[in-house]
């Protein structure tokens, strides 16, 4: 029973942390090398990793969504600590509009022409941090979502990811503050309901035992009498 529990909760756990290390923002720098449009079909269950930004979008099985080609540095650390080398990243752009995640997002055309105007060659590099979230995987043909760009003086910019530190520390927060509230409505209310029925639970135990007891020694009598 004990390893169950343990192997729900590690279960639990990384399917949150899967979930949130897709939903949360997450920052690169990159080289823009070159936008474009191309019609992707949405009729299998990779739907899910494509934005659904109005009802029409998530009847239609295939649309036209808009790219951005980049030379990515290399990060390790979750994108915290840069490093040699670079390596090429593609990002989808597209609106998010009212549906998960939240990111509230309506300016696909203007990002695109931003990213168009940040567009350099390796000779005379121009660098920009690109916000996102999502994952890239060749495999199922995933790409993260661009949700903002600007430039940057280098490639070894240090991006601090200001939201999701302080995310984290409000979840961190919550998740106390949540936990107390239990442990005292379980101290005031739980508890007590639990103590009293374990010793209603004794007293019947009692009872019991008592009236086998007496029938037990009612039962002798007539032995002795046979």
């Amino acid at each position: 029973m004990r390893r169950i529990k343990i192997a729900f909760r590690v279960t639990v756990f990384l399917v949150l942390g899967l979930l949130l290390h897709y939903t949360l923002p997450q920052h690169d720098v990159v080289r823009v090398v070159n936008t474009y449009q191309e019609r992707q079909d949405l009729n299998d269950w990779t739907r899910i990793f494509w934005a659904r930004p109005d009802d029409q979008s998530a009847t239609l099985i295939n649309r036209d969504v808009q790219f951005i080609q980049t030379v990515k540095q290399r990060t390790m650390l979750l994108g915290f600590i840069p490093r040699e080398g670079t390596e090429v990243m593609v990002y989808r752009n597209e609106d998010t509009g009212w549906s998960w995640p939240f990111y509230f997002k309506f300016d696909t055309a203007n990002l695109q022409t931003e990213a168009a105007d940040l567009a350099s060659t390796a000779a005379e590099p121009t660098w920009a941090v690109i916000t996102h979230y999502g994952w890239r995987n060749e495999y199922f043909s995933a790409f993260p979502n661009a949700i903002a760009i600007r430039p940057v003086e280098g490639s070894n910019v240090t991006i601090i990811p200001w939201f999701n530190i302080f995310f984290f520390v409000f979840l961190i927060a919550a998740i106390l503050f949540i936990r107390a509230m239990w442990m005292q409505f379980r101290e005031r209310s739980v508890d007590p309901l639990l103590d009293a029925a374990g010793e209603q639970f004794d007293e019947v135990q009692a009872g019991v035992a008592e009236r086998k007891g007496r029938l037990s020694r009612w039962l002798g009598t007539w032995r002795s009498k046979g």
